[in-house]
């Protein structure tokens, strides 16, 4: 049997990602139901299985990041997406946000995010307005399929209600997780311990990390005291803000890879955000945000070279 179907190529920093990703995935099913785990499935099958394809095509191996992609982009769905829909989003990233650059290393954007913009500009209600009623009790998603009815809309997510009602949901629910939003987002702690664990790790940027939230709480207290905002930490735990800054935001590849570069990236992406979330019609914004730095990236660590090019070589000349 061709060994190339059996075989991808080793990334060991993946399966840390993997690891950190797999407490997120349980709550997640405990959250919402054991449809994120026939969602989780069906997703990596379409995923591993475009890259297999594209590759096989080039005679070369698909990567262990594909695993990441997939899962990283499940997360960020609602958990009463149609299957269809999520397939069609996935397969969009890996072709255009990754093979389409030359594979793995070479993409320019996030791949998982460029499925999910993809299914968010083309089927918005299903990613903006059908959101589930969170778990209440034990063990609710672990013995149910979905905690309520695909076509039941329980809920406000913390993002829609403040924007539609002006009502600041419990804090204590925001960090916990227990609450409506896309199935990986919602529990702030086990993103918390991920993003240390990362770190210590040295599987993710501190710097990044650390930009985006200095970007995010700059601006945010700028329009919490100059324009009708949002109290920054609660900000902070709205939406999706803190999962796309932990694992999205840091993926090796589509961001910037200087030092400096990384601080100003990180900023960027917090600050562009905050802009998004105020002056736009989205309810989010971190993922959009992500994408704009995307783009900037390699202009950042350009110019970010070229200074400390010149600064040696005006120490030199001295």
């Amino acid at each position: 049997m061709d060994v190339l179907k059996l075989s991808f190529r080793k990334q060991k920093m993946m399966r840390t990602v993997l690891l950190s990703l797999t407490p997120i995935i349980i709550f997640s099913v405990y959250n919402y139901g054991l449809r994120v785990l026939l969602l989780l499935l069906v997703v990596t099958i379409a995923g591993t299985g475009t890259e297999y394809l594209w590759e096989r095509h080039y005679k070369n191996k698909p990567s262990e990041a594909v695993f990441v992609t997939c899962v990283l982009y499940t997360m960020t769905l609602p958990a009463s997406i149609p299957i269809w829909i999520a397939l069609i989003g996935i397969i969009f990233g890996v072709i255009f946000g990754k093979m389409s650059f030359g594979g793995f290393g070479k993409n320019v954007f996030n791949p998982a995010l460029v499925g999910r913009a993809f299914i968010y500009v083309n089927f918005p209600n299903p990613m903006t307005i059908a959101w589930n009623e969170a778990a209440k009790g034990f063990p609710v998603g672990f013995s149910t399929y979905l905690t309520a009815g695909i076509d039941a809309v329980s809920e406000a997510t913390p993002m829609i209600s403040f924007n539609y009602t002006g009502k600041i949901m419990n804090l204590s629910s925001m960090i916990w997780g227990n609450i409506p939003g896309a199935m990986g987002e919602t529990c702030k702690i086990l993103i918390i311990l991920a993003a240390i664990y990362l770190i210590y790790t040295k599987t993710a940027s501190l710097e990044i990390m650390l930009g985006c939230l200095i970007g995010f709480f700059a601006a945010a207290s700028v329009m919490y005291y100059f324009y009708d905002g949002i109290n920054p930490l609660y900000g902070m735990l709205m939406g999706g803000f803190l999962f796309g800054t932990v694992f999205m935001a840091t993926d090796p590849v589509s961001a910037a890879k200087t030092k400096k570069g990384k601080w100003i990236f990180g900023m960027l992406i917090g600050l562009i955000t905050v802009l998004i979330r105020a002056l736009s019609l989205f309810n989010g914004g971190m993922m959009f945000a992500i994408l704009m730095g995307n783009t900037f990236a390699p202009i950042i660590d350009h110019f970010v070279k070229e200074a400390e090019s010149r600064k040696k070589s005006k120490v030199v000349a001295a």
